[in-house]
This record gives structure tokens, C-alpha cells and sequence, in this order.
């Protein structure tokens, strides 16, 4: 009768801790990852790394955004356990403006730069080109460029590097259309918003265009040179995994970023995206 017992009490008590897996609830929590992303070029690459995920254990769950400022809004909260959209200015940025500061609920941080999505000079007819010069131009060709801060600034960085323009020296990455000191041809900058810039590539000489709006618009065989992974740019403006400070050692996530920077999803980038998107270094 005693033995009995003893053999009823373990199995109770092996049913009321984790099903005698030895896995706790915790434990098994760990395994699944949520992920918010952006379609194109971030949920396309998660989806490639999610069978390698699956191989480690782990269930990768990828949850694609339109509105893609929801994103870290949605991490801080705990509705997504990492995102993927985003560089480390945009980060500091959100974390600024949301008054969140290292050890407050809700910061966020960086676990690894993944990729790099260059800012490339497209033209309509780029007819076989691999870079431009002032004899490209002619006086009041425009070119278009991005309206926002940060885009901007790497399009004239992008510009003054093919000698279309002159930049004050030291400006940098927090270059503006102020800093412009002389241009080789009397060009007109087109400033438009970004994602808009793809539509008129008919309507100038050059536009300067976000490798993401380039993939959406279909229009990658339209490049003629881009920032280059040694660039200024490229060091500043890697797209990064991000969670909140507090899942920084979450082995799902540890596990994410490992296969995202292997060889494996580092050819699948190169392979895929033709130089539009390149593995960050």
C-alpha cells in the first residue's frame, strides 16, 4: 500500500511541474520566438533563416508590418519578442523620444547588425553603366534625392563621392543640402520623400534610391553604383535585430542572430537581393 502511494505522489507531482519532460514552462517558452518585420527585404530573409531555426529547436513566428513604426511600439510592450526593420539611429531615436533609458521597461537595444541596404544613383535608362561623373550631366539636370535627415545626408555623401558635388569638410553622415559647397554642373537636387522616388525616375537624370524602395518598385535593374559596405554609411546604418533590454540573453534570440549572420544566410542575401541588400560586416 505505501508503495503504492509513493508511486501515485511522483506521478502527481511530475504532472503539477512539467509533464516529467524536465522542461519547465520557462524553459519551453524559450524556444518559440515572435518576430516583427518589415516584407521586403527582413521578413523574406527571416523566413529563409526559420527552417535553420527549426533544426536548433526553436519555432520562428514572423509577423509582417505595412505600418513599420508599430514595430518598436510593439516590442516594448511585449506583444513581439524581437523585430527586424530598423539601424541603430532610428533605435536611439525611438528609445529617445519614448523616454526609455537602459534598465526601464521598455527599452530597447541592438543584438546584432545583420544587414546593410545601400543607397543606390538609379536612372531610367542606366544604359550599362557601374558609375557616374560630372560629364554625365549637363546644367539643369536634376537629380533626386531623399527629403528625409538621414537619407539625405547619405545621398549627398553618396553624390560627392562620384564628384557631383563638394560637401564642407567633417559634415559627415549629418550632411544637408547646406553643406553643399560647389557642384560640378549647375543640377538642380529633386527632394522627394523616399518611398515616392522610384516613380520618377522618367522625370530626372539620377535619382538616389533606398535599396527597400528599390526592391519594392521593381526597378533594381535600373542601379548603376551604391554605397559601398566600407562606407561611413554602411558602418552607421546596418539593420539590426532588436528586443528589449531585459530578453538581450534569450537563447531563441541568441540563436536567431547567430544563423542570420552565418554563411548560409549571408550567400542567401548575396544571392537573393543582387547587391541591393548586402550582408553587413
Amino acid at each position: 500500500m505505501k508503495k503504492i502511494f509513493a508511486t501515485a505522489f511522483a506521478l502527481l507531482l511530475c504532472v503539477g511541474l512539467t509533464g516529467c519532460g524536465g522542461s519547465s514552462d520557462k524553459e519551453s517558452e524559450t524556444k518559440k520566438l515572435k518576430i516583427g518585420a518589415t516584407s521586403s527585404p527582413h521578413a523574406v530573409i527571416l523566413k529563409e533563416a526559420e527552417k535553420y531555426m527549426k533544426e536548433k529547436g526553436y519555432e520562428l513566428e514572423i509577423v509582417e508590418f505595412t505600418d513599420w513604426k508599430a514595430l518598436d511600439p510593439s516590442t516594448s510592450d511585449n506583444s513581439l519578442d524581437a523585430n527586424y526593420f530598423q539601424h541603430q539611429p532610428y533605435l536611439d531615436g525611438y528609445n529617445a523620444d519614448a523616454g526609455y533609458e537602459s534598465g526601464k521597461d521598455g527599452y530597447l537595444i541592438s543584438v546584432g547588425a545583420i544587414h546593410f541596404e545601400p543607397l543606390g544613383i538609379y536612372a531610367d535608362d542606366p544604359a550599362g553603366k557601374t558609375a557616374i561623373s560630372a560629364d554625365d550631366l549637363e546644367d539643369g539636370d536634376k537629380i533626386a534625392v531623399p527629403n528625409d535627415a538621414t537619407n539625405e545626408a547619405r545621398a549627398l555623401l553618396l553624390l560627392e563621392k562620384y564628384g557631383i558635388i563638394t560637401l564642407k569638410e567633417g559634415v559627415g553622415v549629418n550632411a544637408t543640402v547646406k553643406d553643399i559647397e560647389s557642384k560640378a554642373k549647375d543640377i538642380e537636387l529633386y527632394e522627394l520623400e523616399a518611398a515616392q522616388i522610384p516613380t520618377k525616375l522618367k522625370d530626372v537624370k539620377f535619382a538616389v534610391v533606398n535599396g527597400n524602395y528599390a526592391l519594392d518598385a521593381n526597378i533594381t535593374d535600373k542601379l548603376i553604383c551604391a554605397e559601398e559596405k566600407d562606407d561611413e554609411a554602411a558602418q552607421t546604418y546596418a539593420n539590426v535585430i532588436v528586443v528589449k533590454e531585459e530578453n538581450r540573453d534569450n537563447e531563441a534570440v541568441l540563436a536567431l542572430v547567430e544563423i542570420l549572420k552565418g554563411d548560409d544566410i549571408q550567400k542567401f542575401i548575396d544571392d537573393t537581393f543582387s547587391g541591393v541588400v548586402v550582408p553587413a560586416k
